[in-house]
């Protein structure tokens, strides 16, 4: 077993104010108005209570989500899949609204969401060479839970986050567990649920992340490496300035092997940038990085000329960053600055080498209706009630989408229990 020794306990964030959503074909809001919220009912066997949450529409950010609903819908029923539009959507201003996440996240990563395997074992009855390092891990992983949460609620969820990892870690067996591996999956558990969350964190563990899942540090090595040939040719001025300090890359290893969830205070911020790199290129994190690093270069040329004040500046990431800012700089770096022209050394990288075909194979994907005829099952506790044609009026797309929305709010407190759902209502508790 591997381990960085750089990370250090995992930061505390606020709690994601996701809403409920739907299965397979639709999504929703809030099921009753925003003026009258009350707390939804408990499907039969659910632990949790679903307790209210400031409607989304206050937020500020309801007509531009309005929009995004009904281009992701239209997305997610093309055949094949628009994903093209999908990845627009959660590369684009703000990402994408929360209770679309688990409808586009696997559909980003290739995830057949119509043919879900079992839940996850628990980690009693799972065994690996990591196993014990896992356990210890998660066990620290406290303070990344909502602020809050009942220890029972919070134990429940550590649990099933054990199990998780043992599975895809048992699953491939050259996979190497590395702390802050844990890190991820919490953000794939919080957002989608322990059975959606293991098929997403396989695809991700075997395509974004696999050089982190190495025997040895090699690869890692070499994916930090992209990040000083990026400063040089941005701020020659400020890659002299680091390289003078020997500051090394070493900073960033925690935001790119955890995707800044590890490093993040604010967990919107953290399903933000997952919306990102979920629909982009495995190097994104490090043009990312790179961002960050020249967003801040007046600051890092005014601090002092060596290695401990400027690591010790550099690993902390304000709390005030300007994310989509950042977001779009790094999408520009990374077409002015095509990773092939950065390498200095050739190194085989599996993520990188895979990208094409693992876009090629996304390409393909069949919308839900169509994979459910396929298999010839009925729809079952996937079942919602189906949206009738919309015409290319906006207005009457959103008024649609609403009743279809409301209506299935019925079926998914009826039909779904907390062993599936309960994640994703924890996030609202408090």
């Amino acid at each position: 077993m591997r381990c960085h020794a750089v990370l250090c306990h995992a930061m505390p964030m606020t709690p994601c104010y996701a809403v409920p959503m739907m299965p397979c074909d639709a999504v929703l809001r809030c099921a009753v108005p925003c003026q009258a919220c009350r707390a939804m009912p408990m499907a039969p066997g659910d632990a949790v209570p679903r307790v209210p949450i400031p409607c989304l529409s206050a937020v500020g950010r309801g007509g531009r989500w309005a929009q995004q609903r009904v281009q992701v819908l239209q997305a997610l029923r093309s055949d094949p899949v628009g994903l093209e539009g999908l990845r627009a959507a959660a590369r684009g201003e703000g990402g994408l609204c929360p209770e679309l996440r688990p409808q586009v996240w696997p559909r980003l990563l290739s995830v057949d969401p119509c043919n879900l395997p079992p839940r996850p074992a628990p980690p009693a009855l799972q065994d690996h060479r990591d196993r014990s390092q896992v356990l210890l891990d998660v066990a620290r992983s406290a303070p990344r839970f909502p602020p809050g949460m009942p220890a029972e609620q919070r134990q429940v969820l550590q649990e099933q986050l054990a199990g998780l990892i043992l599975h895809v870690l048992r699953a491939h067996p050259q996979l190497h567990y590395y702390q802050g591996y844990h890190d991820v999956a919490l953000t794939l558990l919080l957002v989608l649920g322990q059975r959606r969350a293991a098929p997403l964190l396989e695809q991700l563990s075997t395509h974004h992340l696999r050089d982190f899942m190495d025997p040895t540090m090699d690869s890692t090595k070499h994916i930090l490496n992209y990040l000083m040939p990026l400063l040089q040719r941005e701020s020659p001025r400020l890659h002299d300035f680091m390289q003078r300090a020997e500051v090394g890359t070493i900073f960033a290893l925690s935001w790119l092997i955890t995707w800044y969830g590890h490093v993040l205070t604010d967990f919107h911020h953290t399903l933000r940038l997952y919306d990102f790199f979920l629909a982009s290129h495995p190097l994104m994190p490090v043009y990312f990085a790179a961002a960050v690093v020249l967003h801040r270069e007046e600051e890092v040329l005014g601090a002092p000329c060596d290695m401990p004040s400027l690591h010790q500046l550099l690993s902390r990431i304000p709390p005030d960053l300007p994310y989509e800012r950042l977001v779009l700089r790094a999408q520009e770096l990374f077409q002015r600055h095509p990773h092939g022209c950065l390498a200095r050394q050739h190194h085989k990288s599996i993520a990188i080498q895979s990208f094409s075909a693992f876009q090629r194979a996304a390409s393909c994907q069949r919308p839900n209706a169509v994979l459910r005829r396929q298999r010839q099952e009925p729809a079952g506790d996937a079942a919602v009630t189906p949206l009738p044609a919309i015409g290319h009026n906006p207005l009457v797309k959103v008024a649609v989408w609403g009743l279809s929305a409301t209506l299935g709010a019925v079926a998914l407190a009826v039909t779904h229990t907390a062993l599936d759902w309960g994640p994703e209502f924890l996030l609202r508790l408090f």
